[in-house]
């Protein structure tokens, strides 16, 4: 769970600039966002959207998104990620998950005029039981494609900036495809300290095949991010689901080291 662009469209206002909607690195400008989620759900959406179903859940994610600017409009995109989770209806069925994952592509920069808008595409290789795109015991693989646009303004004298994105995956069978819209807004309560308040949103799309569902899941996430010197940051933040159908009522924290050259 995370909206790199948006994290990214905050990086040049770490350095006091007032227009920082770049959603992409400058040529040979590094950037990485290395940190960890632990969540955990004691109960599961049924098929009509009420939290009534008691589970046994609870996950570790590591995950370090990289990336680098090729060109001023091009950058390119590594996130490897590692994952723990225990999952079950009850104590006595709970299941042990561990499987890594990589994901690489890239962000080509559209037009800056108003705003700044992006096309990202990225392709993701999973293990078995990578609970985003594995099919129960069997690899995975995910394909993306995300439009990205942002904005930098200021509010109430200070930096602020919103970004919105929507994507399509296609997940290999008999996983579902998924539409992802996830949206930010940031404001630097502080010249060291940003409020980031964030909305995940994913629903299936395209044909269901045995033995999964339909289902959906919106996310609420509030941030603190502290700018310690001009290239590193901590992120701490809170997340939980808002709403979903057939999927865990998930909520957790979130830890992350944010770096930029």
């Amino acid at each position: 769970m995370r909206s790199v662009a948006a994290l990214l469209l905050a990086l040049p206002l770490l350095s006091d600039v007032a227009f920082g909607g770049a959603l992409t690195l400058h040529q040979q400008q590094f950037a990485a966002f290395v940190g960890t989620i632990t969540s955990s759900a004691p109960r599961r959406y049924d098929d009509q959207g009420a939290s009534s179903v008691p589970v046994v859940f609870d996950k570790l994610l590591v995950q370090d998104w990289m990336e680098y600017g090729l060109t001023n409009a091009l950058t390119i995109v590594v996130a490897p990620e590692y994952v723990l989770a225990d999952y079950g209806a009850d104590k006595t069925s709970v299941s042990h998950v561990e499987s890594e994952s990589i994901e690489a592509g890239m962000r080509l920069l559209l037009s800056k005029r108003f705003g700044m808008l992006s096309l990202q595409t990225t392709a993701k290789w999973a293990g078995a039981f990578d609970m985003s795109v594995s099919s129960r015991g069997e690899p995975g693989r995910q394909f993306e494609v995300r439009l990205l646009y942002g904005e930098s303004f200021k509010l109430l004298w200070r930096d602020a900036f919103v970004d919105v994105e929507i994507a399509r995956r296609w997940i290999s069978r008999p996983r579902p495809d998924e539409i992802v819209w996830d949206g930010t807004a940031g404001w630097w309560i502080t010249k060291r300290n940003l409020l980031m308040l964030q909305s995940f949103n994913v629903t299936t799309t395209g044909g269901i095949r045995s033995p999964y569902e339909a289902y959906d899941l919106s996310k609420l996430q509030l941030s603190i991010v502290h700018r310690s010197t001009p290239h590193w940051s901590v992120q701490s933040g809170y997340f939980f689901s808002m709403a979903g159908r057939n999927i865990v009522k998930e909520s957790g924290f979130t830890t992350m080291i944010w770096f930029r050259t």
